[in-house]
């Protein structure tokens, strides 16, 4: 998880590993370990055969993207869990909330959606990938509130993993903290 936590951090958001080193708890030369060895994890993953991703703001990347958001929106868990692939990976750096499979992913977003919350995503992109900003409703104070930004990791037409970051980061991305209801 660190390793991840750490590219995570570092390449797609664009954070130091001295930063990256602070927020995860610990040294730089760790992060820079990490750093080492999740990339080389990623590359071997690569060679292994894993499916590319779409063109960015090609009409496949739309055409998943827009099943994604409705499937999230809409709390679809059938719909959603439709689009992942067998081994897709759902983390919240530097949490240790981490879910890998299908079937887990499944357990762990069915509870997220049992709670009855319900979420709008504003799109965007981070490190070239497709993002949300994702905005609780909260139906006491009429308005939306952030709950954090979702990164999401494509693979042919399906999604291979879904990274949630805190919502402090919206802020980097030129994205309000709330949303009129």
């Amino acid at each position: 998880p660190r390793q991840r936590a750490a590219l995570i951090l570092c390449d797609v958001l664009g954070y130091g590993a001295a930063d990256a080193a602070s927020m995860l708890g610990t040294s730089y030369g760790s992060v820079a370990s990490a750093l080492k060895h999740a990339r080389a994890t990623m590359t071997r993953r690569s060679a292994a055969g894993a499916e590319p991703p779409p063109p960015p703001q090609s009409d496949a990347e739309r055409a998943l993207i827009g099943k994604l958001t409705s499937a999230y929106t809409t709390a679809d868990l059938d719909a959603l869990v439709a689009l992942l692939t067998d081994d897709v990976r759902l983390s919240m750096p530097p949490h240790p909330f981490d879910y890998h499979g299908r079937a887990v992913a499944a357990r762990g977003l069915g509870q997220l959606f049992a709670q009855g919350h319900r979420y709008r995503l504003i799109e965007t992109r981070a490190n070239g990938q497709p993002a949300f900003a994702l905005y609780r409703k909260d139906p006491h104070a009429g308005s939306q509130h952030a709950s954090g930004l979702l990164v999401v990791t494509l693979a042919g037409s399906r999604v291979s993993a879904m990274t949630m970051f805190p919502a402090g980061l919206l802020t980097r991305f030129g994205l309000p903290r709330t949303l009129p209801a």
